[in-house]
């Protein structure tokens, strides 16, 4: 049986700058032993802890797809310890991942519905991995339209943007892409916060229509009452929250909402589930 405070030993093998304050870097991980990848079975949604010998650990949601193996994806902000010595770290740079960690969207629940992926900041992370998923030809029939809602602050702190390119060509996904303010000329997306676009793009909520949901805070206070609105049901509309965790398995306490762990029985919760805990998210 695996020790669940054990990381399994990876190797950077590279890394890309996302962000043009270039503190949000991807990083790709690749595991040191065959079967380790084999043990890290992973689902969208689902997050793990980022280990430094010496510095310590953070947790991160997995932004690779299940659907694309020999590797490990992660896209880190700096704003800490261990995410700085992280991304001051290199190519061929040996350090643990631990995980996975915590529960992964409602898939089977999601089959041959519609999904509304909503997303803002870095927080688009799990996304990226739920839309590579989906995208993937064994996959992608299982499910009816998608339509994706992205923003950030301003062009330069775009995620993914090359695939999201690549999304926008495809006649199977629709992609709206967002940004708070821009004095680009050359700008040929949306110009607003998400809650606006949501309520401009989303489709109507119905029995067949999820809405996953991942943010911060505020951009997610906004969008709930859009997503009320357009008619979706609490029960449908799925978010992840990442409220101060540390040891990833509900050992350590620092991260439950009333008698829930966020870390163990989420981070992925409905509305509705979250609508019985005390407002503390």
């Amino acid at each position: 049986m695996q020790n669940p405070y054990l990381p399994y030993p990876v190797r950077i093998d590279d890394i890309l700058i996302e962000t043009e304050d270039k503190n949000l870097k991807t990083f790709k991980f690749v595991f040191l032993n065959p079967e380790d990848e084999e043990r890290f079975s992973y689902t969208s949604g689902q997050f793990a802890e980022l280990s430094v010998t010496g510095k310590g650990e953070i947790p991160i949601g997995i932004a690779s797809s299940p659907t694309e193996k020999g590797f490990i994806m992660f896209t880190v902000n700096k704003v800490g310890l261990v995410s700085s010595y992280l991304h001051a770290m290199k190519p061929g740079d040996l350090m643990g991942v631990r995980g996975p960690l915590g529960n992964c969207f409602p898939w089977d629940g999601m089959e041959g519905k519609h999904i509304v992926i909503i997303g803002g900041g870095f927080a688009f992370t799990t996304l990226r991995s739920s839309i590579v998923l989906m995208l993937d030809p064994a996959n992608r029939g299982r499910f009816k339209d998608i339509h994706v809602i992205y923003g950030a602050r301003s062009p330069g702190m775009l995620l993914y943007k090359e695939e999201i390119q690549a999304w926008e060509k495809r006649d199977d996904i629709h992609v709206h892409i967002t940004v708070d303010a821009t004095d680009d000329p050359d700008w040929k997306y949306n110009t607003g916060f998400v809650p606006t676009i949501t309520e401009q793009k989303a489709p109507p909520g119905n029995a067949d229509t999820y809405a996953i949901v991942c943010g911060p805070p505020i951009m997610i206070k906004f969008t709930q009452p859009v997503l009320d609105n357009l008619g979706y049901d609490s029960d449908h509309i799925i978010m992840s929250l990442e409220n101060r965790m540390k040891c990833g398995i509900g050992m350590c306490g620092r991260c439950n909402i009333g008698k829930a762990f966020v870390c163990k029985d989420g981070p992925v919760f409905t509305l509705a589930q979250l609508n019985q805990m005390p407002k503390e998210y």
